[in-house]
């Protein structure tokens, strides 16, 4: 995979993004001497941390200047890395650790408001010390937590008793003198309760207290005391460490709302005794238009009566929290604590009107004269009338599909009960989080802190030892939907699909699951694996990989598996078939055609392959390949080839090399003299770099369908103008934004086809990624894109799997092979190997279609292959990436070994059927004979025929995959099979023609349908190039 420059909107950030675009280009010119291994680097996590810290995701930090995330302890280094940042915080007792722009680490044990998380891809920048690690980014936290609960906080105290806290204040700046001029000693070390009670028994209604141990009294504000950031006030009190008492030139104020000051004869500085209060009313006059002072409201009776919190602010007043409120549609706005708004369309929570009005009676943070709620108190504010609704409770009745209510569950001490998160920030339901979960296959779902759902399986809950809570744990409403609970602060409001053992997939586990052999050693680690009509292997390798001076390009005799020396025939190639596509032609020679490749001559690349020889028998042909004669319009690395109906080649796509610009073309061969088939996809561009490799099929009608990144569409196939745009591909149940094509790389084979072909079309696309994290997908979706509104259908597979393989089996099934359950295609972009082979059965219902087969013990990563054998085996091929351990060790090696699968219909010891084939050519709608037909399980009546396209295998991408049952009939040992009716429904090509009896295939032979329309037999009619005729 390519290194991409990505683009970064702050000054700070562009610089740097440059410097390390730069830095990781030395440093991937330091380790590989080929340009060939210049491949895209992602920043990764280690999945261990220091002193069982674990990511908490990229959270926001400081932005537009409200406050750091994190607010104690920092340090930075030009060798910062998350390992040396927890180390740091966790030395000094600290229980969260963040990095932020690759060389700054901060501390803390509480998150500050506006900590929220944002999109992982946000921390895109490489740590100082460790370009593989993420280090935040400008305003962006990668946050770490050792999840333990942290220590509560130092807070300003809101009251004692009848004292309420105003806030902080400043006092004496630049030395104007006391704002509460009487200095107080009180009864034992200062603490808001002692400097309060110090204060009323001198008669003064106001109480402050500043630097940590010193106690003021006054009854009125004096000498311009004007009220200060809340945060200003942050030094522990002297006499008690839960609360902050003042700072430097600060005070805490607490104004006595009591009616019985005792009475003091004299007053002090400070107004002395005349018992004067700092007076704040609500705002009746000069609201915005429609709006209206409503009542004061209790606050958290039972819990929060708004959901929706403005970021703190201290210059808060009535009219900037109604325009921030209006401005979100917003119909109710409410104040508390002299600088917390909130917004909401309805009173929740059982949130009720406050008996005593004058319990409101904080004076606003950005206007002291005006009343901006109180402790538990909202001076709430409204444009329409209000509905007070009742104490939330959890949805229970009414429930969709088979989900029950389980309960409120404790979220496990470490991580998470359920892996996958959903944040819905205003919006989030019950409803919602079932309906997503169940839409991804998953059986259980759980709401947690409001805004939270998380889908998982009922055996999660076993596996990480989950408790059930009271009810009462769970109290906070859904901001979607009020009147119902999602959860709470490591409270999981949980369903489960099925009830508690249940399950939303039968993932079938037969007892015949087949099995993986060891076949041959290899020479190679090949990238494109094909199968040719003389029923050899062709391989084509990546420069530099395989066997000292390869050539990179092999031919494997299946039928000399035993003979290392005489099973391997070496061929040639000119230039480098790096990230190439191939396809057979349907020309009378079935000839190879491989097209594009790696950098300069080799991008332009068109080379072709006649095969021959036959089993035990080596052929004489080679690749041919003449770069001056014969090459692409356009320079292209990652291209997909097909054959259109027509019956010529089409090539999409691509991108010019490593860092460089998207090819969003296609182009047409053969290319007339003279004439330029070049056609731009402005859909390719939008989408680079994420679209390579497309998936491209000929459809009934003789359209195509292409399928790029999470989008997909009809083409016309003369103009390749748009006919239909289909709907976006469903992604990861928590990102909807997961791709289908390299990088993000799946595979794709159509459904078969079943005489009359009256049924449309359905494509296949199973796995993906996304983009930062690479959270592998764990599903497939499939569409017939030419049925009226056609939507995707999205079946969960029972893992993850990034770089799969997909085969079309002789029996109509597909087999699902080799790739990662976590990362991207590319070098060094995957872990954690998908060593467990599925068989997906397109004729069982929908949610039952998987079966789980057998294991390898081989890791089959980026360029593995697949690819179906005459004799109905699979050969397993390839992988090569190029994945090292920290310590520099091999992680995942480049794998020459070459194994089989053995399908479950060969693995119950059948013997395969057998029959003869007099004619291989064979024209549309054609009637065509089979004889000397053996079973030795069923008879013919049972019997099943199949045609599977000849198919070349790279990438995922298992160009010209098509599966076809054609209408036959017997007498005797002989069969008529009528052939597919015309190009659509079988575009013209070579076909394995198997006979199945029962379960199991015969040993196939080669069948060309529809002849040579584009007459390619006869190109390219140039030098150092051999052609068959027609």
């Amino acid at each position: 995979m390519k290194m991409k420059n990505r683009k970064n909107y702050n000054d700070r950030n562009a610089s740097f993004g440059a410097f390390a675009v730069f830095a990781l280009a030395l440093s991937g010119t330091a380790l590989a001497s080929d340009a060939h291994t210049l491949e895209r680097r992602a920043l990764v996590i280690p999945s261990t941390l220091p002193a069982g810290f674990k990511s908490q995701g990229c959270v926001l930090d400081n932005v537009n200047g409200a406050g750091r995330t994190l607010q104690s302890a920092t340090t930075s280094s030009p060798t910062m890395t998350i390992e040396t940042c927890i180390n740091f915080c966790n030395g000094q007792g600290f229980f969260f650790a963040g990095v932020e722009f690759a060389d700054e680490c901060y501390c803390g044990n509480t998150l500050a408001p506006g900590g929220t998380n944002t999109t992982i891809t946000d921390c895109n920048m490489a740590c100082a010390g460790n370009a593989n690690e993420p280090c935040g980014a400008g305003n962006r936290l990668n946050l770490f937590w050792n999840g333990k609960t942290p220590p509560p906080s130092p807070q300003t105290v809101p009251s004692v008793g009848k004292w309420v806290s105003l806030g902080c204040f400043t006092d004496n700046v630049n030395g104007a003198g006391r704002s509460l001029p009487n200095p107080t000693t009180p009864n034992g070390q200062v603490s808001i309760e002692s400097c309060t009670t110090a204060c009323f028994n001198a008669g003064f209604r106001l109480s402050g207290t500043e630097f940590a141990d010193e106690c003021y009294c006054a009854s009125a504000i004096a000498n311009g005391g004007t009220q200060a950031a809340l945060t200003d006030c942050n030094m522990v009190c002297q006499g008690n460490s839960s609360e902050f008492c003042g700072g430097p030139n600060r005070l805490n104020v607490y104004n006595y709302t009591g009616t019985d000051l005792p009475v003091v004869s004299t007053g002090g500085g400070g107004g002395g005794g005349t018992g004067t209060a700092v007076g704040v009313f609500p705002v009746l006059s000069g609201l915005p238009t429609g709006w209206s002072y409503n009542a004061c409201w209790v606050d958290n009776l039972v819990g929060r009566v708004f959901v929706e919190q403005q970021p703190g602010d201290e210059s808060l007043t009535i009219q900037s929290c109604i325009a921030q409120c209006a401005a979100q549609n917003f119909t109710i706005a409410g104040t508390e604590f002299s600088d917390q708004c909130f917004c909401g369309n309805t009173i929740n929570n059982g949130g009720a009107i406050a008996t005593d009005p004058t319990t409101c009676n904080m004076g606003c943070a950005g206007n002291s004269t005006q009343a901006c709620g109180g402790p538990n108190r909202l001076s709430v504010y409204s444009s329409k009338p209000i509905v007070a609704l009742p104490v939330p409770s959890a949805m229970k009745t009414n429930l969709p599909g088979n989900w029950t209510y389980a309960g409120c569950l404790r979220e496990t001490a470490t991580g998470k009960m359920f892996a996958n998160q959903i944040i819905w920030i205003g919006n989030n339901t019950a409803l919602a989080c079932m309906n997503q979960c169940a839409a991804f296959g998953y059986s259980a779902a759980g709401v947690e802190f409001g805004q939270e759902c998380y889908c998982g399986d009922t055996i999660d809950v076993k596996n990480n030892n989950g408790v059930f809570g009271a009810e009462s744990e769970c109290t906070t409403p859904c901001p979607g939907d009020p009147v119902h609970l999602c959860g709470d602060g490591n409270r999981l409001n949980t369903y489960f699909w099925n009830g508690p053992n249940g399950t939303a997939n039968n993932w079938h586990t037969p007892a015949n699951i087949g099995r993986y052999e060891f076949f041959v050693p290899g020479l190679v680690v090949p990238l494109i694996a094909t199968l040719g009509i003389n029923n050899k292997v062709t391989f084509l390798e990546k420069g530099g990989t395989g066997i000292p001076n390869a050539t990179g390009a092999y031919e494997l005799d299946l039928s000399l598996s035993s003979n290392f020396s005489a099973m391997w025939r070496e061929m040639h190639i000119k230039t480098d078939v790096f990230c190439s596509g191939s396809v057979i032609m349907p020309d009378k020679a079935g000839r190879q055609i491989n097209v594009a490749g790696w950098a300069e001559e080799s991008n332009f690349g068109v080379r072709l392959y006649t095969p021959s020889g036959s089993a035990g028998i080596n052929g004489t042909t080679d690749w041919e390949e003449n770069v001056d004669e014969l090459a692409l319009q356009k320079a292209r690395w990652y291209p997909t080839a097909a054959v259109l109906a027509n019956g010529s080649i089409l090539v999409m796509g691509g991108e010019i090399g490593s860092n460089a610009a998207p090819q969003p073309n296609l182009e047409i061969l053969p290319k007339p003299p003279g004439g330029s088939t070049v056609v731009p996809l402005d859909f390719l561009e939008r989408t680079d770099p994420n679209n390579l490799y497309p998936f491209i099929f000929v459809l009934p009608s003789k359209n195509l369908f292409v399928a790029y990144y999470n989008e997909a569409r009809i083409l016309n196939p003369v103009t390749f103008d748009t006919i239909t745009t289909l709907p976006n591909m469903p992604g990861n149940v928590n990102n909807f934004l997961a791709g289908r094509t390299y990088p993000l790389e799946g595979a794709a084979v159509p459904f078969p086809q079943f005489a009359p072909y009256t049924d449309p079309l359905r494509v296949l696309i199973c796995g993906g990624s996304t983009n930062g994290a690479g959270e592998a997908t764990d599903n497939c979706v499939s569409i017939a894109p030419e049925v009226h509104n056609a939507t995707w259908t999205l079946e969960r597979m029972p893992s993850k799997r990034v770089m799969p393989c997909m085969v079309s089996l002789p029996d109509g099934t597909f087999m699902i092979m080799n790739g990662a359950t976590q990362g991207v295609a590319g070098f060094g972009l995957a872990n954690n190997p998908n060593l467990n082979a599925l068989l997906y059965d397109p004729t069982q219902p929908v949610g039952s279609r998987f079966s789980i087969l057998n294991n390898t013990i081989v890791a089959r990563m980026y360029h593995s292959e697949a690819i179906l054998l005459p004799d109905g085996r699979v050969l397993v091929s390839g992988s090569d990436p190029q994945t090292d351990n920290p310590d520099g060790t091999v992680k995942y090696p480049e794998e020459f070994r070459i194994e089989v699968y053995i399908p479950p219909y060969l693995n119950q010891g059948f013997t395969q059927p057998t029959f003869t084939l007099p004619k291989n050519d064979w024209a549309y709608g054609s009637v065509n004979t089979i004889t000397n037909v053996k079973l030795f399980q069923g008879t013919t009546a049972k019997m099943r025929v199949s045609l599977v396209a000849a198919t070349s295998s790279t990438h995922g991408n298992a160009m010209g995959a098509r599966t076809i049952f054609p209408a036959f009939s017997c007498s005797g040992t002989t069969c008529s099979i009528t052939a597919p009716p015309n190009a659509g429904v079988s575009p013209p090509g070579w076909h394995q023609l198997f006979i199945l009896d029962g379960p199991t295939p015969s040993h196939s032979q080669w069948v060309r349908i529809g002849g040579d329309p584009a007459q390619l037999g006869n190109w390219p009619n140039l030098p150092g190039f051999t052609v068959p005729g027609v």
